[in-house]
């Protein structure tokens, strides 16, 4: 059922579990979950065509940072619009976050409409303000990198026509992928250079980030089944609470099709997939079989926050963050809390718009 609201180097440091199966270790954590940046800015003369009027702006992008800054200070809300929660730990004080994990879109094009090799402004534009550092410009909490299809999808001239995508894969391994050699800003335990997923843990929570989607081919892409297939099976199996990212979902934005009669893209159509296929929706379910996957988060879509079930499969989507939307999200023993806010008004406001909560047997 669909509910909406109102997307290398060196040698990794890798450690599969080995032996008995061993009791998951105790879980409480909580973290922050946003999508969808758009980071606009290509050049020192001003923003993108489109940008101000869409409101992919620095001050839009500013708001939203004070927002998730705040979030340590705030409770958990008790009502959201004159009515309960239903959060487990309504009432009590959120705390400092273990990171922000972001669900793709981080720039709105991967690099500039200029399309020259030189243009990386949309990338600095998103370190400027979404990578940890103090301040009121800076997230205060480490930032765990995942890219979309505005990330992924431009090309460049030729014969550079990957500059962008690599550019912004290379960024994210710069990030996560720890090796012998190197100590990334934001170590993970599990890299994937083939398709830059990764994954790591908040004690008996078990996070994975898939980047676009479990499976993408697409732009020259590897799909990192494989890869999550050996992930679950050495980090998971003992009955853990895992956690997934990625940039698409199961939205009727998401899994649009080409609709021949309309001549464009819609949820009603018969023709090739715009985003990402049936068969390769299916193809990432099938491995996540067996698993405790508590929930999937994802973006893409911007401006409604939705909460839906994929199967056995509970599915979050925040308002885009350049909208001033992100979910607070708490992961403990006996129940899983998510909150929805948004970045309103003067800096460090935060509203909350709506709330899921589901107890675990």
């Amino acid at each position: 059922m669909f509910l909406a609201g109102a997307g290398g180097f060196g040698l990794s440091l890798v450690v599969f579990s080995k032996g008995a199966k061993a009791a998951a270790p105790p879980v409480d954590a909580t973290f922050l979950f946003s999508c969808d940046i758009h980071a606009c800015l290509i050049s020192t003369e001003g923003l993108a065509p489109n940008c101000e009027e869409e409101g992919k702006t620095d001050a839009s992008l500013l708001r939203h940072v004070a927002a998730l800054n705040a979030i340590s200070a705030l409770d958990w809300p008790e009502t959201i619009e004159g009515k309960p929660s239903g959060l487990a730990g309504a009432g009590t004080k959120i705390g400092r976050p273990l990171g922000l994990v972001l669900g793709g879109d981080i720039t709105d094009d991967g690099g500039g409409q200029v399309r020259e090799p030189r243009e990386g402004r949309q990338l600095q534009q998103f370190q400027s303000r979404y990578e940890q550092a103090p301040g009121p410009h800076h997230i205060h909490v480490p930032v765990y990198v995942g890219l979309g299809n505005h990330d992924l999808d431009q090309d460049g001239p030729p014969p550079n026509v990957d500059w962008y995508r690599r550019e912004l894969r290379d960024y994210v391994e710069l990030t996560h992928r720890q090796t012998v050699f190197y100590k990334p800003p934001v170590p993970v335990a599990n890299y994937d250079p083939l398709s830059d997923s990764y994954s790591w843990d908040w004690g008996g929570l078990h996070l994975v980030q898939l980047q676009r989607f479990g499976g993408d081919e697409n732009k020259g892409a590897v799909s990192g089944l494989p890869w999550l297939k050996r992930d679950l099976s050495s980090f998971a199996v003992d009955g853990r609470p895992v956690v997934l990212f990625q940039h698409y979902g199961w939205d009727p934005f998401s899994i649009e099709v080409w609709d021949p009669a309309a001549k464009t893209f819609d949820d009603q159509g018969t023709g090739e997939p715009h985003w990402w296929s049936a068969g390769e929706r299916q193809a990432l379910l099938d491995h996540l079989k067996g698993y405790n996957v508590v929930g999937l988060f994802h973006g893409h879509e911007h401006d409604r926050v939705m909460t839906y079930r994929v199967g056995d499969i509970d599915i979050f989507k925040p308002k885009a963050a350049f909208l001033g939307g992100f979910a607070v999200v708490r992961v403990a023993g006996s129940f899983m809390d998510v909150a929805f806010g948004e970045a309103q008004d003067e800096p460090g406001r935060v509203v909350f718009t709506q709330a899921f909560s589901k107890r675990f047997d």
